[in-house]
């Protein structure tokens, strides 16, 4: 498998013990991206700039999504498959994936039909517009559209639950599993650290109710 998938894999762990030991997310980044060591998860939140949501002009279309960057048949939709599978999926020529088994941390769910599952943006494309993406080029609203240098901006989930938080903010949606709002919000708040986007008031007000019950984990990530 492409380096991607163990680097993902190695993030997602990481994650996951950092929120059951309030210790630090080690992005893995890219190759030439050097590690930014910093904040708690609200200090993260405290330093995102705070602005006024911008919509207009956005059209989906402006993020061109799922490529296949480094070019091994596998568009980033089945990269992200293939690295968070907690049952491996068996990969044909061509990249056809068949088997496997997922877990869908918003609904506390195991897939086990790949075609059931969505690639959600964890800060969906036309938030991260509102945030500030509709003054960047094309390249770069490309390149966070596929962002597969961290583990946490894009993630398997099930179509139910995606299409139920559709561009919503933590404002106005949560994920309805129990356990889910600590890793949902640290997700969040490290996303919009990684691309330097801002929050609106209500977002922010949302995200500092949320993460007041939760262990004040270290959000380390790596410039995109």
């Amino acid at each position: 498998m492409p380096n991607i998938h163990r680097h993902r894999r190695a993030a997602i762990g990481v994650l996951a013990a950092a929120l059951l030991a309030t210790a630090g997310l080690a992005a893995p980044g890219t190759a030439q991206a050097a590690p930014t060591t910093g904040p708690t998860l609200s200090e993260a939140l405290a330093a995102l700039p705070v602005a006024e949501e911008q919509r207009e002009g956005y059209d989906r279309g402006l993020f061109r999504h799922w490529v296949d960057e480094d070019k091994d048949k596998c568009n980033t939709r089945a990269e992200v498959l293939i690295a968070e599978a907690v049952m491996a999926p068996a990969v044909a020529e061509g990249c056809t994936i068949t088997g496997g088994q997922w877990y869908s941390f918003y609904d506390d769910a195991y897939i086990d039909n790949a075609r059931s599952l969505d690639i959600d943006h964890m800060v969906p494309l036309a938030e991260a517009w509102d945030s500030g993406a509709h003054s960047w080029d094309k390249a770069k609203r490309q390149a966070y559209a596929n962002d597969l240098g961290d583990a946490v901006p894009l993630i398997a989930v099930t179509a139910k639950s995606n299409r139920s938080k559709s561009d919503k903010d933590p404002a106005e949606w949560m994920p309805p599993a129990e356990d889910a709002a600590c890793r949902y919000a640290f997700e969040w708040v490290s996303v919009k650290t990684r691309w330097n986007l801002a929050v609106d008031t209500a977002e922010a007000e949302a995200l500092e109710a949320i993460i007041a019950d939760c262990p004040d984990a270290t959000v380390t990530v790596t410039a995109p």
